[in-house]
């Protein structure tokens, strides 16, 4: 017999966390646990209010829509619609399925055998702020730092740029960047010039979501690589993917499972990416420990060369303790450590 539990849970962030959208202090997590006879999965359901394509007053009554129709043995016809929803209910079932249900894709990362690279995140701050963050990573270990920009005076965030520039070059410190759509195609193409000129890695999302067109002109001039982020939340990647990877011809994509529906959908970002000579790299999206964990062990499999995007596990004061930590510059798993259960303060049935 099926059953489900869920648990809604606020996660607090340790402190606010700028971005060119606004300040984050809690981000909501649904958590998802599913039995069959003996057997045991979890997983989390990562929305992200104001860009997850499925942040709607319905969500949590679509979550149970959708589990009671697994617990039914019915299939659920508007999967694509709820790609929160379905990263969470995709990483319970690996879980379900897998051995022991904390490795829902085993490899030799959850036997401690392995690490991935992964960057360091600054998030937007004041300058200080944010020169000192860039520094204590650099301090950690980590060789890859992204840094938010596009929320405060961008002369300011050159300054940050410029002073990590005179203390380490490119072959030390790999400097990323990420607008999150804050820039209007008029200033683009300069802004990019200076970042340029800086030796910065690549750009994510310079341009707001949807202008094709603008973002296409952009990646035909720029000299710094362009990587598109949100230009791929809400596009079907068998139906529409490709038409978007044709259009612009980005560099490379930035891939978050929980916002693209899973780790099915992730793949065919991949394929669809990989046939064109388009980078890729996979990053959370501010999941606690338990999507996570899902989204380390699947990237993982992959044996990723380059920093991927998989330090945001630390930001929450309530966090469900996990076997994954940070050393280095490197996430990786403690095959003796504990987890913590995340519906040990459940209120929903």
């Amino acid at each position: 017999m099926r059953k489900y539990r869920i648990h809604k849970r606020q996660l607090l962030f340790k402190k606010p966390a700028g971005t060119s959208r606004g300040v984050l202090r809690q981000k909501p997590a649904w958590y998802v646990e599913l039995t069959e006879g003996e057997k045991y999965g979890l997983g989390e359901c990562g929305l992200l209010p104001g860009l997850s394509v499925d942040d709607r007053p319905d969500f949590e009554s679509a979550l149970r829509a959708r589990l009671d129709a697994w617990a039914d043995h019915r299939d659920f016809p508007e999967k694509f619609r709820w790609p929160s929803i379905e990263f969470g209910v995709e990483t319970a079932l690996a879980s379900l399925a897998a051995k022991d249900p904390y490795h829902p894709f085993p490899s030799e990362f959850t036997e401690g055998g392995a690490s991935i690279p992964i960057n360091g995140l600054i998030w937007m701050g004041d300058e200080d702020d944010m020169l000192d963050q860039a520094r204590e990573k650099i301090a950690q270990g980590f060789r890859c730092i992204k840094m938010k920009i596009g929320a405060i005076d961008f002369d300011a965030e050159i300054r940050v740029i410029e002073a990590i520039r005179r203390e380490y070059d490119p072959r030390q410190i790999e400097i990323r960047v990420d607008a999150n759509g804050a820039f209007s195609p008029g200033e683009a193409k300069e802004k990019l010039k200076v970042l340029h000129k800086l030796d910065v890695h690549s750009i994510e999302q310079p341009l707001k979501a949807g202008r094709w067109d603008a973002t296409a002109e952009l990646c035909r001039t720029s000299r710094l690589p362009i990587a598109l982020d949100e230009d791929l939340i809400g596009l079907p990647p068998r139906e529409k993917g490709g038409a978007l990877l044709d259009a612009i011809r980005p560099w490379a994509i930035i891939l978050k499972p929980g916002l693209l529906g899973g780790f099915e959908a992730t793949d065919q970002w991949i394929e669809l990416a990989e046939e064109r000579g388009v980078k890729w790299w996979i990053t959370s999206a501010l999941e606690s420990n338990v999507g996570l964990n899902a989204i380390a062990q699947f990237t993982a499999r992959k044996m990723p060369r380059i920093a991927q995007g998989l330090g945001t596990g630390s930001l929450y004061t309530n966090n469900p303790e996990s076997p994954l930590y940070i050393e280095r510059g490197r996430i990786a798993w403690n095959p003796y450590a504990e987890w913590e259960n995340p519906f040990s303060d459940a209120s929903i049935p």
